[in-house]
């Protein structure tokens, strides 16, 4: 198979999920009139999330320009492999849509919430109570899939980690802010899967 394909394919699932991205965080800061300060995770935190997003979608574009200049983290996998890669960049797509849409001007850049907040316990949030952290991971690793790159898949899965490290404090707000409500929401969903027998 030609790798073109992959890099074509690859570069219309990376814009459209960060145009569909930008959109909603857009529009939530222009409906909310406020912008969330990224120092409310702190310094050490903000250092991290920057440096290693900026590796992460580095590496993404040096495949997408030259896939030669990526060929030292090269697997080997099978084209089926690569293509279930497309596959899941797919369905990640959808599910940006799908969680952006539900969340609406909820949205924020970081652990803090808005001052307008709302409880969203619809579309994906009915489930699970983070569907981004699993979304955006699930779509690095498929780009890590559809490249033949183990670098760009482990730095995926390494993000998740990040913002794994980060979601404590993000739903410590939220229980600050909704009280009994947010904590009755945590005991139907899980963080970042369906709990079994949940979202009922």
């Amino acid at each position: 198979m030609n790798e073109n394909i992959f890099r074509i394919l690859a570069a219309i699932i990376l814009f459209t999920g960060i145009g569909i991205s930008s959109y909603y965080r857009r529009k939530a800061d222009k409906e909310n009139g406020e912008k969330i300060s990224r120092k409310v995770d702190g310094t050490a935190m903000m250092t991290v999330i920057r440096v290693g997003g900026l590796i992460l979608w580095l590496s993404l574009l040096v495949y997408l320009l030259n896939p030669a200049w990526m060929a030292w983290s090269r697997i080997g996998l099978p084209e089926w492999v690569r293509w279930l890669g497309v596959g899941i960049g797919v369905l990640c797509v959808f599910g940006i849509y799908w969680l952006f849409s539900s969340i609406g001007s909820g949205i924020t850049p970081t652990s803090a919430t808005r001052q307008r907040h709302t409880l969203v316990t619809s579309g994906p949030y009915r489930w699970v109570r983070h569907p981004l952290y699993t979304v955006g991971t699930s779509l690095f690793v498929a780009f890590g899939m559809i490249a033949d790159n183990w670098f760009i898949a482990l730095l995926g899965a390494l993000t998740f980690v990040i913002m794994a490290i980060r979601t404590p404090k993000e739903e410590a707000n939220l229980i600050e802010k909704f009280g009994d409500e947010y904590r009755e929401y945590m005991k139907h969903t899980g963080r970042f899967f369906p709990k079994p027998g949940g979202g009922s």
